[in-house]
Order: structure tokens, then C-alpha cells, then sequence
């Protein structure tokens, strides 16, 4: 039996913003491997599918030169991607008090489900706390500029996606 840690990072990613991927560098150095895990069954009805998901976040790692983080998605409960893939604990990032509290819910609703996984909450930092792919898609939408909320590949992938909607 191994002692790593291995932890899954979930969401839509739809799309990634600097706040996720601020998440993903701080988890990335607190776990030996880092899943992140793209929802494809999401209520939200995504923008981009989720092999263009995967392939955003892929192409974003690989500026971060970090070996230990893999890209997958997953249809179902999240507990039960989590068990396939060995791991035992689930990262959340935190925005604001309104995120707690759901998250909160979320995390219990888990830990009934599977008593061994356990959630790390990660508040976000100073400068990306306000960001959601929700607001992201709304500005990109009505043509106001996102730079400081995404980086230059997604901004541009959102504008074209918006040429096609």
C-alpha cells in the first residue's frame, strides 16, 4: 500500500478562471497527485463540452511544468470517481460565505456517502476571490474584457464560442 496522497479537484471548469487555476497550484503542492475531475452530467448546461474542457485545462497546465496533475471527467457521483481513482480526499475552493455554506452541505452529503473521503476547503486568494466562470461567460457575452479573470487562451476560446452561440 502506497502513502501517497492523492486528491480530486471537481467543477465544470466552464470555463477555467484564474481562481480555479489558482487552486489547482496551491492543491498541486499539498498533494502527491492531483485529479482534476470535470463534471460532464452538470445541471448548469455547459458553454464548452467536456472534452473542450479537458482540453482547456490541459493546455493551461501545461505552463505550470508540474507533473503530478491529471485531467479526467467523469458522469455521476463524485464520491464514486473519487473511490475509481483512488483517492480519499476532495478540494474545494472557497469564494465566499455563500460558497461555505453549500460546500459545507456538499461535504457532509459526501462524507454519508463515503465516510473514508474527506474535503479540504481552500479559500481563494486576495486577487481572484470575486471571479466565476458564471460572471466570466456573462462579460465575455456582452464584450467587456476579461484578462484579469482568464487567461489569454480561454479569453479568446470564449470570444469565438460567442461568435458561434
Amino acid at each position: 500500500m502506497t502513502n501517497k496522497k492523492t486528491a480530486v479537484y471537481p467543477g465544470t471548469f466552464d470555463p477555467i478562471t484564474l481562481g480555479h487555476l489558482d487552486i489547482i497550484k496551491r492543491s498541486a503542492i499539498l498533494f502527491d497527485k492531483l485529479i482534476i475531475g470535470i463534471a460532464e452530467n452538470s445541471q448548469k448546461s455547459p458553454l464548452f463540452s467536456a472534452n473542450d474542457r479537458v482540453d482547456m485545462i490541459k493546455y493551461e497546465l501545461d505552463k505550470l511544468y508540474t507533473k503530478n496533475i491529471v485531467v479526467k471527467s467523469f458522469n455521476g457521483l463524485l464520491v464514486e470517481f473519487v473511490k475509481k481513482e483512488s483517492a480519499h480526499i476532495i478540494i474545494r475552493g472557497l469564494r465566499a460565505v455563500a460558497d461555505f455554506e453549500y460546500e459545507f452541505q456538499m461535504s457532509f452529503v459526501n462524507k454519508t456517502l463515503e465516510n473514508k473521503i474527506e474535503t479540504v476547503f481552500l479559500p481563494a486568494t486576495e486577487n481572484v476571490h470575486f471571479i466565476s466562470s458564471t460572471f466570466v461567460k456573462e462579460v465575455t457575452k456582452l464584450g467587456g474584457n476579461t484578462k484579469k479573470l482568464v487567461s489569454q487562451n480561454v479569453q479568446k476560446l470564449l470570444i469565438e464560442k460567442f461568435k458561434n452561440v
